[in-house]
């Protein structure tokens, strides 16, 4: 059995069909996402079809992220919408229009708001291992966190958590495409809609996969990424 964590995906359809590919689930392994599905990247909706689809054949832990966030509060309230819009919601919008067709939020699927809303959570934890989205309070127990650490905190060295795990997230994206591992806390989102990398994790070996929108894959490993190394 494997647990596999899978960072920011961000619209980038091409690098996590490639990523799972090179992953070769098994029936047994557990996959962890950490949010941010949508926007910035160009296919939001082939993100969210292939998700669902994993979760008819997988046991797949999807996170909610700040970016799943925002497009909720922008269905909710079309005042929201503009902010939504202009940090990626535009690409994610055009991902579900066709030629033809108006860029509207009419155009998403039930099946994939549903997803959003009911199968995201907010946080999830093994015996070890705390995954969630952006960071944590250290002095709290994971049920009490704020949404705004939960979601929105960045990862600028955080301190040990108060329950011994070891902390997995994604959120702050780190530009030079390579994982930051503080032994206390492991943040994978590297920047696969810019010129990064998405970033795949096999928890109980430390197993590094990384693949980008051109179909590129390199493999190393989480404490090679340890500081001093």
């Amino acid at each position: 059995m494997r647990t596999l964590t899978i960072s920011d995906i961000h619209g980038c359809s091409t690098a996590f069909e490639t990523l799972l590919q090179a992953l070769r689930l098994q029936p047994d392994d557990t996959i962890v996402t950490l949010g941010d599905y949508v926007d910035k990247g160009p296919d939001s909706k082939g993100v969210l079809d292939r998700l669902i689809d994993l979760q008819r054949s997988y046991r797949l832990i999807p996170l909610k992220g700040n970016h799943e966030v925002e497009m909720l509060a922008a269905l909710e309230n079309p005042l929201e919408c503009t902010s939504w819009l202009e940090a990626g919601g535009n690409e994610t919008l055009a991902s579900y229009s066709t030629e033809n067709q108006e860029v509207s939020l009419a155009n998403i699927p039930q099946a994939h708001w549903h997803f959003i809303e009911n199968s995201c959570v907010d946080w999830w934890q093994i015996e070890d291992y705390i995954f969630v989205h952006a960071n944590l309070e250290p002095d709290l127990p994971v049920e009490k966190q704020s949404e705004y650490c939960l979601f929105w905190q960045k990862f600028h060295n955080p301190a040990p958590h108060c329950s011994g795990k070891i902390m997995i997230c994604g959120h702050t994206s780190q530009k030079d495409g390579k994982p930051v591992n503080l032994g206390h806390a492991i943040c994978l989102d590297t920047w696969v809609y810019g010129d990064g990398w998405l970033t795949g994790l096999e928890v109980e070996s430390g197993k590094i996969w990384q693949t980008n929108q051109q179909g590129q894959l390199k493999t190393t490993w989480i404490d090679e990424f340890m500081p001093g190394k």
